[in-house]
């Protein structure tokens, strides 16, 4: 597939998306990188490192987050995309489940729209992303972790998200789709996310696998977000080993050493 001007082999490779968290307050890194030039220098660092899409996100999504106004979330993302743009040849993402955040984002130079809640909180991210022939990622979620066949479920529900993609114009060849570790389930439905994430290959789409930090981890080593690296790298051999084309990682470096790694076991 294409994002932005860069050609990704999705059946063959696992590319790495870089987070950018440009907020005060995410449950990893909030506050670090919420300066212009702090977050230009991360993102240098991460493109050194391995990254291949730069994600950029203003609102954190963590649990109990505070929801900011459309203004500010765009106050805080639109300034960095267009600087990573003007100074770094990467495709850009944007992380946010808002419309008028979807359309100045890409207005601002955004390649790919990547939504906690698959174009089913807001419409017009959908809309916007179908105008500007943006890529999208379309993430799992849910309110409440109620399901009648969990797996089952997830994959029916992915399958909405791509019903309203393409219903809005949306290209099969700019779907990305992510089953959303950490959101709308419990501890051991992430377990059973990750272990079971090629179950959708059967839509026919790129898999996204987005673990890195997350409770999950945390809970599975009792450790707190800054020790999760080890069991974050475990989970992405698990992504490359099913056929996941993309992760979405804190730690660049470290993913990028085991990527290459288990793909030359693999024979990729």
């Amino acid at each position: 597939m294409r994002i932005g001007n860069r050609d990704f082999d999705t059946a063959n490779k696992t590319y790495i998306m870089g987070i950018l968290n440009v907020t005060p307050d995410s449950f990893s890194d909030g506050g670090k990188f919420d300066k212009l030039d702090a977050a230009l220098f991360h993102t240098e660092e991460m493109i050194r490192e391995g990254a291949d899409i730069i994600d950029i996100g203003g609102e954190s999504t963590r649990p109990g987050y505070t929801v900011i106004s459309d203004e500010e979330e765009i106050s805080r993302v639109t300034p960095v995309i267009r600087a990573v743009k003007e100074r770094f040849d990467i495709p850009v993402s944007v992380d946010t489940y808002k419309g008028k955040v979807t359309c100045a984002a890409l207005q601002a130079g955004a390649d790919l729209v990547n939504d906690i809640w698959g174009f089913k909180h807001d419409r017009e991210v959908a809309r916007y992303t179908a105008e500007y022939q943006a890529a999208c990622c379309l993430m799992h979620n849910r309110h409440e972790a109620v399901y009648q066949n969990f797996l089952e479920d997830l994959v029916s529900d992915m399958e909405e998200c791509v019903r309203i993609a393409k219903g809005a114009g949306v290209a099969d060849d700019k779907i990305i789709l992510d089953p959303g570790v950490g959101f709308g389930k419990n501890y051991e439905l992430n377990l059973e996310t990750i272990n079971n994430v090629d179950i959708l290959h059967r839509l026919g789409y790129p898999i996204l696998l987005g673990t890195s930090r997350k409770s999950v981890i945390g809970l599975a080593l009792d450790l707190p977000a800054d020790q999760r690296v080890e069991g974050t790298l475990a989970t992405t051999v698990i992504g490359v080993m099913k056929g996941c084309a993309f992760v979405r990682v804190h730690d660049v470096l470290q993913n990028k050493r085991v990527i290459q790694m288990t793909e030359a076991i693999l024979g990729r």
